[in-house]
């Protein structure tokens, strides 16, 4: 067991850890440990702030006593203008501590963001894959959203509610102990309230999570899907998924407006019992001459003023626990070892791929590569090519380092890619797939992931030795144009072409091609083709062929089929052979014939 192991839960087989509630206060403690002096100011400052307010109940008992004595005018002008003066020194008070805890909440979200995003980022991707892209997502969005909210707006009103509660009944008890003693009655229902509720609020509001981020999978899973759902008449059984994963989170959601509904009732019952045991003691207090009607007055004023911050507190409390929850997934995935660094260097010089008893399952006893044995030496152009589900991504992704493999070796210039760390790896490795993704913002700043130093001359140079530079220009803000979500969509060509303008400008010695062209429509494939040949050239390169005609231009040829290289030499070679290429050859090209 790992030591994130120990402190984190799984909602699920494949969803990705919960941090535990110890562990989730842990890391907030860390969290905070470098602000400690901003701690204690906005602390000192709210507690100040609290003080200040509580003179206000003293004060309208003292105009009570006034009145009963009859005093003059003077003495109720000058306890007027103090309960003006106390108003005003506790708003200005209140607010600086609120916009030092404000400061505090945001710096310490921020860095949480900054954490969650890291560890994301360097996950493997066979485990994100398992989880599900749903799960990430809603972890990244609606937690990431919930826990901002809740440090904006309900955190700093929790703080301040319960310091209020805390300096109430110290005032109380300075009146008399007794008041205090009276408005303690409601306690042990308050605390039973909120235990209950906190029992069942904390594992409902995980709960809510974790099926939020099923609908969320099921969502991305039918809208991604959406041809292929389509194209078999799935339409019904997709529906009825999403309505079943909507329904069972709607379930979920009742449960937590029943669980709230019967909290209120208690705390209810728990006001009336401080309420009337104040007023009672009160009533004594006086009638025995111990306590004058104003600080009587002033006892029943403090107590009435805790129902806003009690409520407020447990109301505020439903919202903490949901934080709380949303935090421990956040917690669960930033407690996730960090990508280990390089084992050692890659050998200096040109970059040699050797592949030896290579087998790999993705399940026990379901392999799904055997054997492989395979070298591509510095410069050389090998393409993969075979039947779906013959293994050709598998290879591709071990070879990328994208995971260990179950059995044998792989090795990137003497070194297995899983060990390069990704400093070295992003400088030795790259891979591109199909599934090429465009982020949002000018076109020029998507280049630059690739190269963050690179001047617009080497980004049209890029682009120019891809064939995309005019296309690129002539959109409406040339490369300064806004492209991804919610800017100029790029076709599936250009997405392609701008991967490849990417590849030249990140200059690594070694590039795998998974089926890169295979989103290019057929008029544009030649073109995406050439733009191929012209990136890798001078690299070490395994591509997956989606195309036999991109195979046909390689130095060599690796055929597989089920798991096992079957065949391998140049076209002509395994065209003469007259084996499983020639027949895939044969096939591909009577397709082309035909129009098909």
């Amino acid at each position: 067991m790992t030591p994130s192991d120990a402190g984190a839960t799984s909602e699920g087989a494949d969803l990705l850890p919960v941090a535990t509630p110890a562990r989730t206060r842990a890391a907030v403690a860390e969290l905070l440990r470098p602000q400690r002096p901003l701690v204690m100011a906005a602390f000192a400052v709210m507690v100040g702030a609290t003080a200040i307010g509580l003179l206000v109940q003293p004060l309208l008992g003292r105009i009570v006593d006034l009145a009963a004595g009859r005093a003059s005018a003077d003495a109720f002008t000058t306890t007027a203008v103090l309960l003006v003066a106390v108003a005003v020194a506790q708003g200005v008070s209140s607010g600086f501590g609120l916009s030092l805890l404000s400061r505090l909440g945001e710096t310490t979200l921020a860095r949480l963001r900054e954490r969650f995003v890291e560890r994301a980022l360097g996950l493997p991707l066979e485990r994100v894959e398992k989880a599900g892209a749903g799960d990430l997502t809603a972890r990244v969005t609606a937690d990431v959203s919930l826990i901002a909210e809740a440090v904006r707006g309900a955190l700093p009103e929790l703080a301040r509610s319960l310091l209020t509660i805390v300096l109430t009944l110290g005032a109380m008890a300075l009146l008399d102990w007794r008041f205090l003693l009276a408005a303690l009655l409601a306690v042990p229902v308050q605390a039973a309230t909120a235990r209950w509720y906190v029992s069942r609020a904390v594992p409902l509001y995980a709960e809510q999570r974790a099926a939020g981020s099923a609908q969320q999978q099921q969502l991305l899973d039918t809208v991604a899907g959406s041809s292929t759902v389509r194209a078999f008449r799935l339409e019904r059984e997709h529906a009825d998924r999403v309505g079943e994963r909507s329904w069972s989170l709607a379930a979920l959601r009742m449960r937590g407006v029943q669980l709230v509904l019967g909290f209120y009732s208690r705390l209810h019952i728990a006001e009336y019992i401080g309420l009337t045991a104040v007023l009672v003691t009160g009533y004594w207090t006086v009638r025995q001459g111990s306590a004058s009607i104003g600080t009587a007055t002033a006892a029943a004023l403090y107590f009435h003023s805790l129902f806003a911050p009690v409520n407020a507190a447990l109301v505020l409390l439903d919202d903490a626990q949901s934080a709380t929850a949303s935090l421990a997934r956040l917690v669960g995935v930033t407690d996730q070892a960090p990508p280990p660094g390089p084992a050692r260097p890659v050998e200096a010089g040109p970059i040699e791929v050797t592949v030896r008893a290579l087998s790999h399952a993705y399940r026990p006893g379901h392999p799904v590569l055997h054997d492989i044995d395979l070298t591509i030496h510095h410069g050389e152009r090998v393409a993969l090519v075979g039947a779906s589900g013959a293994g050709k991504t598998t290879l591709a992704r071990l070879v990328a380092g994208i995971q260990p493999p179950a059995s044998g070796t792989v090795l990137v210039g003497g070194v297995p890619p899983t060990e390069l760390g990704p400093v070295t790896a992003r400088r030795t490795v790259a891979l591109i797939t199909q599934e090429t993704h465009v982020f949002a913002g000018p076109l020029a700043d998507d280049l630059r992931l690739a190269a963050p130093d690179a001047t617009n001359d080497e980004l049209r140079s890029a682009l120019d030795r891809v064939d995309a530079l005019a296309w690129a220009e002539a959109l409406p803000d040339g490369l300064d144009t806004v492209v991804g979500d919610g800017g100029h969509r790029l076709s599936g060509d250009r997405t392609q072409a701008l991967a490849l303008a990417r590849l030249i400008l990140a200059d690594p010695p070694l590039v795998i091609l998974d089926e890169a062209t295979a989103e290019a429509g057929s008029a544009g494939a030649r073109a995406l083709e050439k733009a191929v040949a012209r990136a890798v050239d001078g690299r070490t390169a395994l591509i997956v062929a989606h195309r036999l005609s991109q195979a046909a231009a390689a130095d060599r040829i690796v055929v597989m089929d089920a798991g096992r290289i079957v065949e391998t030499g140049t076209h002509d070679e395994l065209r003469a052979a007259d084996g499983p290429y020639a027949a895939l050859w044969q096939a591909w090209s009577d397709s082309r014939d035909t129009g098909t």
